[in-house]
């Protein structure tokens, strides 16, 4: 898992040089955290997957900040984290070192249900990358580096447990109101996630402005606005052309990954082509976990509050296909805002703003179920195709992806405005 080429031994290091070193240790782990979440079925994480990965990114990003000069903690601007500790004056650091012991602390806790099988491979990449750093440092610069990442992790993992996600909450009891969601076909009892919205933001001021209109008002009436955005949906069923169903599939994510994290996969491959330093990457882990988990919470915020139901009954009830069932399996929770839309409106901003408007990129996600790889040329057309894949799939409406893609760009945009990484 690691290279077998001996690293030359440098005993010069200095509290500033992040800098000067590979993403190698990041990019392993963040291999071995998709290594995790990739399940057929039903994931033990529920929708944990982004939630996992901004604090392991927060927590990549504190254990090696203090060799970035020109970069400040985020401790203080993200909502109720605690102080870092600081590191001891005039004495060296082996970063690496320390993101290993960070990243591997805040995985096996975050990742206490992974098979015995990925245990272990936790285990193997935090012993090998031990083994390679202990020869490119002395003995009292390696622990030292180790005890100061696993410090930084700990905190970041007790501070993880105070945001809300494990609170108790009594079952949800929804209004029956024409036109409101409840729990629908196929699932008519299942209600995914009903308090995720309550959360605690990461960043305040994050939402703020985010809002858009909701849809058309429900109605019955066939010359409606409502009629004719359901019927949008079930016409393009009617006609789906092979590009568009392969769409649909590609980003269902089940099987595969689930609850978003198809666009942790998304930012590894991007990461794996850039070849980013340690620094610079864990800038980007930063950015982009909190973006994305930020969303979600947003997300699920409004969908609960605002109970848009799914085109299913519609079509079924008042169009009176009453045998119609969408390509997609319907997820059971509210049509508005869409999850898929609004997390690829966050991860489009905060790479755009990384590597520009004109990048192109090939993505292979699920090379392993052997779906052939999808390519654009800007991440801002990823973020379209993520949208339609909703539409083609038939449970989503055309107006709440595009809106949601929205969101999730001005939440991001927030973030990357309101935190300051730079001193």
């Amino acid at each position: 898992m690691v290279s077998c080429k001996k690293p030359t031994v440098d005993k010069d290091f200095d509290k500033e040089q992040t800098k000067t070193f590979s993403s190698d240790v990041a990019q392993k782990w963040q291999d071995i955290q998709l290594r995790i979440l990739r399940i057929a079925g039903a994931s033990p994480y529920g929708m944990n997957g982004n939630r996992y990965f901004a604090y392991t990114g927060i927590g990549l990003y504190e254990a090696v900040v203090p060799g970035m000069s020109d970069y400040r903690s985020l401790s203080g601007q993200l909502t109720n984290m605690p102080s870092m500790p600081a590191i001891e004056a005039d004495k060296t650091y082996h970063w690496p070192s320390s993101a290993n012991a960070a990243l591997a602390f805040l995985n096996k806790n975050f990742y206490s249900a992974a098979s015995q099988e990925n245990k272990a491979a936790m285990d193997s990449l935090e012993n090998a990358l031990n083994a390679t750093y202990q020869t490119q440092t002395d003995a009292e610069t390696f622990q030292r580096s180790v005890s100061f990442g696993k410090l930084v992790a700990q905190r970041i993992f007790d501070w993880s447990k105070t945001d809300e996600s494990l609170n108790t909450y009594p079952a949800p009891v929804f209004p029956t109101v024409a036109g409101g969601w409840t729990p629908t076909a196929p699932n008519p009892t299942g209600v995914s996630a009903p308090y995720w919205g309550k959360n605690r933001l990461f960043v305040q001021g994050s939402t703020s402005g985010t809002s858009s209109p909701p849809p058309p008002a429900y109605s019955t009436n066939p010359n409606s606005a409502y009629y004719a955005m359901v019927k949008e949906v079930y016409d393009i069923s009617l006609a789906l052309t092979p590009e568009q169903k392969a769409t649909a599939l590609y980003f269902r994510d089940n099987p595969g990954f689930q609850a978003g994290t198809h666009y942790i996969s998304i930012f590894n491959h991007v990461m794996q082509t850039e070849k980013l330093t340690l620094d610079l990457y864990a800038v980007a882990h930063a950015k982009t976990g909190i973006s994305m988990a930020e969303s979600q919470i947003a997300c699920w915020k409004d969908k609960y509050e605002m109970l848009v139901d799914r085109p299913i009954r519609y079509i079924r009830e008042v169009m009176g296909h009453t045998t119609w069932s969408p390509l997609l399996t319907t997820p059971p929770h509210p049509e508005f805002p869409s999850g898929h839309s609004q997390t690829g409106g966050a991860l489009g901003a905060v790479l755009t703003s990384l590597f520009g408007d004109n990048y192109s990129l090939t993505i292979n996600t699920y090379g392993n179920l052997n779906m052939p790889p999808r390519s654009y040329k800007s991440f801002a057309e990823m973020v379209d195709d993520i949208g339609d894949s909703r539409v083609y799939g038939g449970i989503h409406f055309n107006y709440t992806c595009k809106e949601s893609s929205k969101q999730g760009s001005k939440i991001a945009k927030n973030i990357l405005n309101i935190l300051k990484f730079k001193k």
